[in-house]
């Protein structure tokens, strides 16, 4: 179970920044397009390519996993044809990279209520997911139609079946109970937190894992974000004392 107190994913034996869980908020596509003059279809153009340099650099770099925000619960009040156009670049993303991914031994993971998203898309996603499970490489997942508040709400009505069932105790209900119903049990814990663009919240985003993640903010546009920018947010992260609400 993917909890702070226990896990399957323990840190002894972490790369030298001793991270191994890192997720990134993916901000600034559209303020990266519009300081060009561009549409903003132009900045999530840059935004995948972006994706494809730091999911390169994080398995350079030795993580155990990179999770990535590419469309939130919360998207959809966005302009239809933008909404259209995202949708559109994932499918291509499946298409051009899925291949990479699989010979260098990614495993691709989606999070979030992505079933809720067109069929054919779904049937796509399920495909690169399947083919790449049984590798055993860095797992890259991608945040998809999520929201954590809903996370929270879908795996505490799992919880409430199971008492129903008499499967469970109410007053037996334990933190790893919790992070069991998640779309993140399988994960490492999370380490780090990365926002870009500026701004400095967490939108939705992984409330329960960033319990005690440590959080980095950079005024850096998610399109300008690479390598040598993963690499500067981890050394920072190497500095962190984590005493995880010890002394």
């Amino acid at each position: 179970m993917a909890t702070q107190a226990k896990s399957d994913f323990a840190h002894d034996g972490a790369p030298g920044h001793g991270a191994r869980h890192v997720a990134i908020i993916m901000d600034g596509n559209g303020r990266w397009a519009k300081k060009r003059f561009m549409p903003r279809i132009a900045g999530h153009r840059a935004g995948v390519e972006a994706v494809r340099k730091v999911a390169r650099a994080a398995r350079e770099l030795g993580l155990e996993c990179l999770t990535l925000y590419a469309f939130s619960s919360e998207n959809w009040k966005r302009p239809a044809g933008e909404v259209a156009d995202l949708m559109s670049l994932l499918r291509r993303f499946i298409e051009s990279d899925l291949d990479e991914f699989h010979a260098n031994g990614v495993r691709l993971r989606v999070i979030g209520n992505y079933r809720a998203l067109d069929a054919s898309l779904v049937d796509m996603i399920d495909g690169a997911v399947a083919r790449t499970a049984g590798n055993s490489g860095p797992i890259v997942a991608i945040a998809l139609n999520y929201g954590a508040q809903d996370e929270l709400v879908r795996a505490a009505q799992a919880i409430a079946l199971r008492v129903r069932a008499g499967e469970i105790d109410p007053a037996a209900i334990s933190l790893e109970d919790v992070a069991a119903g998640l779309d993140t049990a399988d994960l490492p814990p999370l380490d780090l937190l990365i926002r870009t663009s500026g701004e400095q919240r967490l939108s939705n985003f992984m409330l329960w894992q960033a319990a005690y993640a440590e959080l980095y903010f950079t005024d850096t546009l998610w399109p300008d974000f690479d390598a040598r920018a993963l690499a500067k947010a981890l050394d920072a992260f190497r500095l962190r004392d984590r005493r995880f609400g010890g002394l």
